[in-house]
């Protein structure tokens, strides 16, 4: 007699084939699900950590979560057109590990120069404090962001671009 399957896998599978059938992951469907449920898991983990580590009522928390991924996003439409802007210029074409390491670092380090004075006003905090926090939720999105794109992908399968095959697209 074969194993049984899991009921936990039976249902990730067809909660899997359900929700791919019902937005026809299209590359560009596949990424604005995947940036919103970041985004919306996110907020829902950052809200309540600012509340207990800053004694903000939830209320307040939330809505700077919202304020704080909609910086997020938004810098990244922005940074993203910008070195793309600079980097077509370049005479030597692909993505080295410096110039992926200096997109991380620039994207990042705008990130935390927009977010410092939000953070300092919203929770009345100083520069350095919300210095400290940012760097806090710079740990916690490396982790979160490995952590999420694992089970979206096990959810939704690997974009066309990372399937066997297409290893030259990279």
């Amino acid at each position: 007699m074969g194993a049984v399957e899991p009921l936990s896998s039976r249902v990730a599978v067809s909660l899997r084939s359900h929700l791919i059938w019902f937005f026809i992951m299209s590359p560009s469907t596949r990424r604005v699900l995947q940036a919103l449920l970041y985004e919306a898991i996110a907020i829902a983990v950052v809200g309540p950590v600012l509340s207990l580590a800053f004694d903000k009522s939830p209320t307040s928390t939330f809505g700077l979560a919202v304020v704080l991924s909609t910086v997020a996003l938004t810098w990244n439409y922005v940074f993203n057109w910008i070195f793309e802007r600079w980097e077509s210029r370049q005479s030597v074409r692909g993505r080295s590990f410096a110039r992926r390491l200096a997109h991380g670092a620039g994207f990042e380090g705008g990130l935390v120069i927009l977010l410092l004075p939000v953070m300092s006003l919203w929770l009345d905090i100083s520069l350095l404090t919300a210095f400290l926090a940012n760097l806090g939720l710079l740990v916690f999105f490396f982790f979160y962001a490995i952590a999420f794109t694992w089970c979206f992908d096990r959810v939704f399968g690997l974009p066309a671009s990372a399937q066997a095959g297409d290893a030259d697209r990279a």
